[in-house]
């Protein structure tokens, strides 16, 4: 049964923003499995676990650091969530949105998350960056479900632009600028955890996929719906099943989020620079 409602994360957002002062908030980013995020110019505030933040436990998995990194510059604020909720870990697609939804109440106009994902296109190779124009949602539930639609305005948001376009044209450039193979595409969000089937991958690319994943989707709608501009950027670790060679491991995700990390720390670091020029 849901027990997590929109009044426990207003007073969870509040008490955060008591204890730690976040500033004015340019961003909140999101890593993904394997990926260390840092943003080079700026202090380390605070380090929250999430267990401190959200009236939830958080399950450990390999990969993520549950853990809240409030950076500060001045009077400017960075929210860094190091990891985050998957449906397949037994969390709700309420609680899958908590972090974007914090965030939003916390005053980030931007939610910018990675994430690992498997190629489904066969001209992708591990270690190449998509920096995603749309999604599919594939999950079987949606973060707006309940009370959590009326709870914002508008109960029915539109999602023509769910990935911000002027945040993905930045982000293609700066990841050529740090040596990405990057190009745009479309995230098709399954459940998980298994890995996907060949006839599944090939179903998939039939959909218009492009890298596969067991995240992101419900936080990308919920911070649609809390008004925050969203760009999102997919790490191709694998082939998907039938494309390459061998089992699928969650141990070759890992691996390709550490190879990347400098990466995509770099690109991060540009783009904090961009909103910091842009904030003025």
């Amino acid at each position: 049964m849901e027990t997590f409602s929109p009044a426990h994360l207003e007073a969870a957002a509040a008490t955060f923003a008591r204890r730690y002062d976040p500033g004015r908030v340019l961003a909140a980013l999101v890593a993904g499995s394997g990926i260390t995020l840092t943003v080079p110019g700026w202090a380390t505030a605070a380090e929250v676990p999430y267990e401190e933040i959200f009236p939830f436990p958080a399950h450990p998995l390999a990969g993520h650091t549950p853990t809240l990194s409030l950076l500060r510059k001045g009077p400017l604020g960075m929210l860094v969530f190091n990891g985050r909720f998957h449906l397949y870990q037994g969390y709700s697609a309420a609680q899958v949105a908590a972090i974007p939804r914090l965030a939003g109440l916390l005053g980030a106009p931007i939610y910018a998350a990675t994430n690992a994902a498997g190629a489904l296109d066969p001209k992708l190779r591990p270690g190449d960056l998509v920096v995603l124009a749309d999604h599919l949602n594939l999950q079987g539930v949606n973060a707006l479900v309940g009370e959590w639609g009326p709870w914002r305005q508008p109960p029915f948001p539109d999602m023509s632009e769910a990935y911000d376009p002027t945040l993905r044209r930045w982000a293609l450039g700066f990841a050529g600028e740090v040596g990405f193979v990057a190009r745009e595409g479309v995230y098709a969000g399954v459940l998980g955890p298994s890995f996907e089937t060949p006839a599944e991958v090939r179903m998939l690319r039939a959909l218009g996929g492009t890298v596969v994943g067991m995240s992101t989707v419900q936080e990308v709608i919920a911070a649609r719906h809390m008004g925050m501009r969203v760009l999102v950027c997919s790490l191709v670790t694998n082939l998907a099943a039938g494309l390459g060679e061998g089992p699928l491991t969650h141990e070759e995700v890992m691996e390709a989020g550490r190879a990347a990390r400098g990466r995509l720390a770099a690109l991060l670091q540009r783009l904090a620079a961009k909103l910091e020029e842009v904030a003025g």
